[in-house]
């Protein structure tokens, strides 16, 4: 092992007792491998599963690892018209599972969200009956001011050339606070304990993935 595998896996050890303090559920996957393999077995078979815009879920495969398993797969990109795009939103929120990631991650638990359209943080806040949150080792941050600057400057940036809006990030490679148009950074939302003991469930993966 590493000595960076071996500082993720402290860190991790450090993070998961913390995130059980409010509530959520963690664990420790150190291979993308491994965190497709624990997510399946967090997620029975014939369960509707659906997930938000995430970097993360198709670089470690584990949207591909979802494929075959038994669920009924809600696909949030299917629906073409407004009116399909609400329906399938119903079906979203109802759903047995939830998959994400989170911008970041502060070692003491808390988790920090920035959306756009606010699609993605309103489920992991209410809705779907579980969320299951993959993060790489590299969204770990020491405080929530930490967390917040990193969204900002690290992850928005290329979340905004991945969507496809011009925002002056996307153009200068940091934030410049900015109420454009096309800015993704509508609701920040900071998830300090799970009311629903459990509900959340965070797969810390020791490897770097996402923005």
């Amino acid at each position: 092992m590493s000595y960076k595998a071996q500082s993720y896996a402290n860190t991790a050890e450090t993070l998961i007792k913390n995130l059980k303090k409010r509530n959520m559920e963690g664990f420790y996957c150190p291979t993308a491998e491994s965190a497709v393999e624990k997510i399946r077995e967090l997620i029975p078979e014939a369960s509707s599963v659906t997930w938000g815009g995430s970097e993360t879920l198709a670089e470690a495969g584990i949207l591909k690892g979802l494929q075959g398993c038994g669920y009924e797969l809600i696909d949030r990109m299917s629906a073409k018209t407004p009116e399909e795009k609400r329906a399938l939103y119903g079906k979203i929120v109802m759903a047995d599972y939830f998959l994400m990631s989170s911008n970041a991650i502060t070692i003491d638990g808390e988790l920090i969200n920035i959306d756009g359209a606010g699609n993605r943080v309103a489920c992991l806040c209410h809705g779907p009956e579980h969320v299951v949150i993959a993060a790489g080792m590299n969204k770990v941050v020491k405080t929530i001011e930490d967390g917040v600057h990193r969204v900002r400057n690290a992850a928005a940036p290329p979340n905004s050339l991945r969507v496809g809006v011009k925002t002056p990030c996307s153009v200068t490679g940091t934030c410049q606070d900015c109420l454009s148009d096309g800015c993704i950074c509508s609701d920040l939302v900071i998830t300090r304990r799970s009311m629903v003991p459990g509900r959340i469930k965070v797969v810390l993966i020791g490897e770097d993935y996402g923005f």
